[in-house]
């Protein structure tokens, strides 16, 4: 992802929000909305975020269009440059990832707490009917939420959808009166999408049967969400002895799938919810619970499930997702007496470009407390329990001299007790 034309906000404290704008209808809705109510509020600081996905030839102009609206209503703009490959599996599902992706990199970089999302009441309706053709459960009908939190890096986010209870029709009665101008997307057009054709050609004759069609399927969407948080709530008390912090133990969850399958599904289902994963199909579960029901308490089962794998390993179905990253270095307070690396020799070290990160090559030797002897990587990460496929782990050097391991520790004949110092962290971001 590539990003630039930065506008630099205000040095003064205030709440921010973002906008993320495409520059359609919905969107430009959204932003006039927020910044006539906003207008009188100098404590808040508005922000425009357009995700460029370069999939149409038409794409740079948009880019110039929301940039362009964004300094008429005088508020901050920035974006991301998605690379995806038109090639490659569901593109609207991959369009959709990266989207979200950028979005949350760019409220994290802004300290952006709240995102405003333009989706309305006919992409509810729209949504509903495609899980249907799915057959989705409880989970998928209940399309999307008002509000939704997530996490990205140290930054928690809002995701809210204020739109929701509007029509479409409405946001276009709201721009006439406006006199707003937006663009539209030609790929809107093309019924090869799922969405469109259910758009283009299964909403009107729902709506000629049933005038109220759209409204009673958001609001299905509204009482299936209540009923979700529900079976939410049990799967929390059903998952009691089941769940840890790395996993779910095996054998309580067997005997809950022994005595009450739906209540198991229900719990694994929680899980990968909780690990903002896709729901599984009907036909992966019963796959699932076969492999658990016949595996050797010593084995180490993998399944391949939206774009990660899950492992069964010591009585315990773990995620071990593929990841990227990069070593930061934490100040540490001279008010303590921490030990660190001297920060002096680190910064030198970083500007000469004598930093560099590699991966085991199977002798490597840490001395990670005073007065102990050097240990192989392998004998620390036996010792610190950790599963085989996290043993690939990132190795920090300095001067050809191994400094550290994410997730084992820091070299200790490197570290110092006074003057300047920093502590070297891995930070790492799920594919």
């Amino acid at each position: 992802m590539a990003s630039s034309r930065k506008s630099q906000p205000s040095l003064k404290p205030a709440k921010r929000i973002a906008v993320a704008l495409s520059g359609g209808l919905d969107s430009v809705v959204l932003l006039d909305a927020v910044c006539k109510s906003q207008a009188k509020n100098k404590n808040t600081e508005i922000f425009v975020f357009h995700i460029h996905h370069g999939l149409q030839k038409l794409a740079d102009d948009w880019l110039i269009f929301c940039e362009k609206l964004a300094k008429h209503y005088q508020v901050h703009f920035d974006f991301r440059l998605l690379h995806l490959s038109t090639e490659e599996g569901n593109i609207e599902a991959r369009a959709r990832a990266g989207r979200y992706e950028a979005l949350a990199d760019l409220c994290e970089e802004y300290g952006i707490e709240d995102l405003l999302l333009a989706h309305h009441q006919n992409d509810q309706a729209e949504t509903v009917l495609l899980q249907l053709l799915r057959g989705a459960g409880v989970a998928g009908l209940s399309g999307m939420p008002t509000y939704k939190e997530i996490q990205s890096g140290s930054n928690l986010i809002t995701l809210w959808r204020p739109l929701l209870d509007q029509s479409r029709l409405e946001l276009e009665a709201y721009a006439s009166e406006h006199q707003l101008k937006w663009i539209e997307d030609p790929s809107n057009q093309d019924r090869k999408y799922r969405r469109n054709a259910i758009r283009k050609d299964i909403m009107p004759k729902l709506e000629k049967i049933q005038p109220e069609a759209l409204a009673n399927l958001a609001r299905s969407a509204a009482l299936l969400g209540d009923a979700q948080g529900l079976l939410d709530r049990l799967a929390k008390q059903d998952s009691e002895s089941i769940y840890t912090n790395k996993g779910l133990k095996v054998k309580p969850l067997l005997n809950l799938c022994n005595t009450d399958l739906p209540a198991a599904n229900n719990v694994l289902r929680y899980w990968l919810k909780m690990s903002d994963l896709a729901m599984p199909s009907q036909e992966r579960l019963h796959a699932w619970w076969r492999d658990l029901k016949v595996v050797t308490a010593d084995a180490q089962l993998e399944w391949a499930h939206d774009g990660q794998t899950i492992r069964l390993w010591r009585g315990q179905l773990q995620l071990a997702p593929k990841k990227v990253g990069h070593w930061v270095f934490k100040t540490i307070s001279s008010k303590t007496k921490n030990p660190g690396l001297p920060a002096d020799w680190v910064k030198k070290a970083q500007q000469e470009g004598r930093i560099t990160t590699k991966i085991r090559s199977g002798s490597e030797k840490l001395q990670t407390k005073p007065n102990s002897p050097r240990k192989t990587l392998k004998n620390l990460f036996q010792e610190a329990d950790i599963p085989p496929w996290q043993r690939d782990a990132p190795l920090l050097y300095i001067d050809n001299e191994l400094i550290a391991v994410a997730g084992v520790g820091v070299n200790y004949p490197y570290l110092v007790h006074s003057g300047r110092r920093v502590w070297p962290e891995w930070q790492e971001k799920a594919l």
